[in-house]
């Protein structure tokens, strides 16, 4: 579904990404794994626009990527959830949701029931301010925004971080039912090996800006764990 080959990226004089090269399976979940610095968040930065890139092509489903504004991205149907979630503290969950209807090709003005299906606690708070809740739940929110436009491909950076291990498990399950139940192709940035585990069929690693390691979840070895993971 999503191919990246040969990205280059540099901040300023520094080279960020060296010759990045991942497949994202349809209908799996893949995921980017390192260290914190490696180069994860500004790869997913350059696949959702944010960031130029220097050389290098990305195709999802046959589309290249690489040339379009964010918007358009959005509306090939990638939905992105970001590190730190970024919800608006002062509007709704209500009108947190809404905000990324605008780019669905259908027009459609109304959230979708199965957000509020996937996420009941949305529902009943959906009236309060988004600053008001608390992490777990805000992470659920970034995730249901992400959802509204009902994506093929849903990108996650880091969606346990700060995360209560109730709510990491709640989130484990649903990515699960997403991935496997609804078809929806999956990449996530993680860290939380049991969580990659559980949900990841297959992994890719950064290291120094590099790929070093990708196969799937159950090639994980110990070796590459110690190497490249451990802190």
């Amino acid at each position: 579904m999503l191919q990246i080959r040969a990205i280059n990226q540099f901040y300023g004089q520094s080279h960020t990404l060296w010759d990045i090269d991942l497949d994202v399976p349809l209908g799996q979940c893949t995921c980017l794994m390192g260290r914190n610095g490696v180069g994860k968040t500004t790869l997913l930065s350059c696949i959702m626009g944010a960031l130029p890139l220097a050389t290098g092509e990305i195709l999802y489903q046959n589309h290249a990527l690489q040339t379009l504004p964010m918007e358009q991205r959005a509306r090939l149907g990638i939905g992105y959830v970001p590190q730190g979630r970024q919800i608006f503290p002062l509007l709704s969950v209500e009108e947190n949701l809404q905000i990324g209807l605008p780019v669905r090709t259908d027009q459609t003005r109304k959230i979708p029931p199965f957000i509020y299906d996937l996420f009941p606690v949305l529902k009943e708070m959906r009236q309060r301010r988004g600053g008001d809740l608390s992490g777990g739940q805000q992470q659920q929110l970034a995730i249901g925004r992400a959802l509204v436009i009902e994506p093929k491909l849903l990108i996650l950076d880091e969606p346990t971080e700060g995360i209560q291990p109730n709510i990491v498990a709640e989130i484990g399950d649903i990515i699960g039912r997403l991935n496997r139940d609804m078809g929806l192709t999956v990449l996530l940035v993680e860290q939380k090996l049991p969580f990659v585990k559980k949900v990841a069929d297959n992994f890719c690693i950064l290291d120094r800006g590099r790929r070093v390691a990708a196969g799937e979840v159950r090639e994980l070895s110990e070796t590459l764990i110690k190497e490249y993971l451990t802190v």
